[in-house]
């Protein structure tokens, strides 16, 4: 519903996701429950009609058994409208069950762990599992001493991207006969498998490190794909209910009326100059991907480059205090960092949007409160948390009948985090407070005070990072009820080419500053090799792309 004062139109520069709907295959969903002999001998009976008769079809007797069956081991397993698979033994069971030796869900898991993160709603499922190398007979070889998480999403909604950069999948002739179609691909530091069965679109992945040793808590690709392989082939139907088919609408955006007096930005995908991953623009994408409360619990707050941070400018003339600390706001998505982000002219990029609070004033007034920029953060949507203790990243997953995306937070501080019990399954609502902007990275004060905040969406090649940028905008306007004002591109470009030199172009950035920012970076790398290997450090910040 839309609140007063907020209006719901389709903006100039803002547009909603393009979204298709699965058809899903139900009786041949049915007739593989038919090898499973308890549920053979149910599916005699008369079928079963759930609450809402009126709207859904009766559910057959032998899947309606099997969700009961499942339910207390995955609670909510009947809200899917697609098939569950799961790496679970539901012939064995139902057998257990039928002569009351039933076992733990440990015993039906092919040497998975059973996992605190199951969570089904009205656009399909989420699922993680692990598995413990050193546990399973098969893979006492593979020398990784953590866990290795898998996911698995089933979902009859799916992001349609126009991806500069598309990731080319591999056919696996070893599976195509029961998985039909299967393709195998690495993007964006994960490896998966993406495969179509009974109408619906299936991701299983896995974060892995493309080399011969393991790096950045990271198995191999080659330690991962034989995990998922053996995940892959212990995969069964282990319920969903059928629903009607639906034309799936996106939310409206919602707007406030009035303008801001002072929240400004800068158009999608014009970075800093100099700063895209060989000089290529970033992602000029106007997408509002969801419908979100800003993560941040109070105004104001600032989107600019913190990496690039020395270059930020001032693009209103006279405007006091540091631009990093003010509007305009400016996209930096595709900034140069070196995380594959297949959404970026380039290849890689940030994945995400780095947002700064305001600085505390130095000195304090006498008498003020003490200011601290650990503000609190919220869930921008009702959801399930993704977590493991000791970790930096916070996945939100949101599973609705319009939505099916996940977001991540990051730099918080774990410790705090574990206090808080912010841990995978945990539900939280929209606007909860779940933690508080940090400067952890690797350590705490291994970055400056600020949130990581980015998006992913279930396609084609599974999940793929968006440019959560105008998602952003559209909601801190809903949090400070004013529209901001986009700034031109002659403005912009003003500034730029004053900033570069006159003789320089601005969206190559090759002006003496920058020439010289990149030697310093260069020295400073290689007087620092040495230390790194010493103590066995690696690139920082990978928890970035660690971990589901």
């Amino acid at each position: 519903m839309v609140g007063a004062g907020v209006c719901a139109a389709l903006a100039n520069d803002m547009r909603p996701p393009r979204l298709t709907s699965a058809n899903v295959d139900w009786n041949a969903a049915l007739r593989s429950l038919a090898q499973v002999e308890e549920l053979r001998m149910a599916a005699l009976g008369v079928p079963v009609r759930p609450p809402r008769a009126n709207l859904m079809r009766p559910v057959p007797k032998a899947l309606a058994r099997l969700n009961n069956a499942m339910a207390p081991r995955f609670p909510g397993v009947n809200q899917s409208p697609v098939p569950v698979l799961l790496p679970f033994d539901t012939d064995a069971l139902m057998r257990d069950l039928a002569t009351g030796t039933a076992q733990d869900s440990a015993h039906y898991l092919s040497g998975f762990r059973p996992s605190n993160f199951f969570f089904p709603g009205p656009s399909g499922y989420d699922a993680v599992f692990s598995l413990r190398t050193a546990d399973v007979a098969q893979f006492n070889d593979i020398k990784f001493p953590e866990p290795i998480d898998v996911l698995i999403s089933g979902s009859s909604l799916l992001y349609e991207l126009d991806d500069p950069t598309p990731a080319a999948g591999n056919p696996v002739p070893e599976l195509e006969a029961n998985f039909p179609g299967i393709r195998r691909l690495i993007h964006e530091h994960h490896l998966r498998y993406t495969f179509v069965r009974y109408g619906v679109p299936y991701i299983v992945s896995t974060p892995c490190f493309h080399a011969s040793v393991s790096r950045y808590r990271m198995p191999t690709c080659a330690a991962a794909e034989r995990v998922l392989l053996h995940f892959l082939k212990a995969l069964r139907v282990a319920g969903g209910t059928p629903a009607p088919l639906r034309v799936v609408q996106p939310l409206a955006i919602e707007r406030p009326r009035e303008a801001s007096p002072d929240f400004s930005y800068i158009a999608p995908g014009r970075l800093l100059p100099g700063t895209g991953f060989r000089d290529l623009s970033g992602r000029d994408d106007d997408t509002v991907y969801a419908q979100i409360r800003f993560p941040l619990a109070d105004a104001p707050a600032y989107v600019n480059s913190q990496m690039f941070q020395s270059r930020n400018r001032h693009l209103v003339p006279g405007q006091e205090g540091s631009p990093n600390y003010a509007y305009p706001w400016r996209d930096n998505f595709c900034e140069r960092r070196g995380f594959p982000v297949g959404q970026c002219p380039g290849g890689l990029g940030h994945q995400g949007q780095d947002i700064r609070t305001p600085r505390c004033p130095s000195p304090a007034p006498p008498g003020a409160e003490p200011c601290t920029m650990e503000r609190d953060l919220v869930a921008v949507r009702d959801g399930a948390i993704l977590r493991r203790p000791k970790q930096e990243a916070v996945y939100l997953f949101v599973n609705t009948a319009n939505e099916h995306l996940r977001f991540r937070y990051l730099h918080m501080l774990p410790r705090k985090m574990d206090e808080d019990s912010l841990l995978s399954g945990r539900r939280v609502r929209e606007g909860e407070v779940i933690a508080q902007v940090g400067n952890f990275s690797r350590k705490e004060g291994g970055t400056s005070y600020h949130l990581h905040f980015d998006v992913q969406v279930p396609t084609r090649d599974g999940w793929v990072f968006v440019n959560p940028y105008m998602t952003l905008i559209a909601a801190y306007e809903r949090l400070i009820g004013g529209r901001g004002e986009p700034i031109s591109t002659a403005a912009v470009a003003a500034v730029e080419v004053e900033t570069n030199g006159s003789g320089a172009s601005a969206s190559r950035g090759k002006s003496k500053n920058v020439k010289s920012h990149k030697k310093s970076k260069r020295v400073a790398k290689k007087s620092k090799r040495s230390k790194h290997v010493k103590r066995g450090k690696s690139k920082p910040k990978h928890d970035k792309v660690a971990r589901q």
